[in-house]
């Protein structure tokens, strides 16, 4: 038995399901801003743009637990099976990062997503790996004029 596509549009998912979704974060503040937490949204953008799940093809950048990146992408080919759509690719905390950039590019490319969308999946690798990064520790400050003065002279 041959699997069959689905004829239901990109647009059509994305208005049944933009009020009321899984996903949708509605915040009061900041004039009523509208968050996704889709793992296949790229900037949290409550969007068609970013949508991953109204999106044939999709694409999400996740912190793995280990300290590494997993890169989420969504197959076209199978829009009825939800379950076999996503590929999951991790990459270690000890992998280089420019290896990860072009790993993710490359992925992007051959599964023709956008050239948008691949430049801010970059982007969100970089920012995750940025965030991983151990932080450096500030020396303590130094006391000048009249506040080293009066500790010399506790001293």
């Amino acid at each position: 038995m041959a699997a069959e596509r689905t004829n239901v549009s990109n647009e059509l998912v994305w208005q049944l399901t933009r009020s009321q979704n899984a996903y949708l974060v509605r915040r009061n503040t900041g004039g009523g801003s509208q968050f996704s937490r889709d793992p296949l949204n790229l900037q949290n953008k409550h969007s068609l743009k970013y949508a991953g799940f109204a999106n044939t093809k999709a694409i999400g950048v996740q912190a793995a637990e280990n300290g590494g990146v997993t890169v989420i992408t969504k197959k076209a080919s199978t829009p009825q099976q939800p379950a076999q759509t996503q590929v999951a690719v991790n990459y270690g905390p000890k992998t280089s990062t420019r290896k990860i950039y072009k790993g993710v590019a490359t992925l992007a490319a051959k599964n023709g997503y956008r050239a948008d969308i691949r430049e801010e999946a970059v982007a969100r690798v970089s920012a995750i790996r940025q965030s991983q990064q151990a932080k450096k520790e500030t020396p303590a400050k130094k006391a000048r004029g009249v506040k080293a003065q009066a500790v010399e002279a506790s001293e």
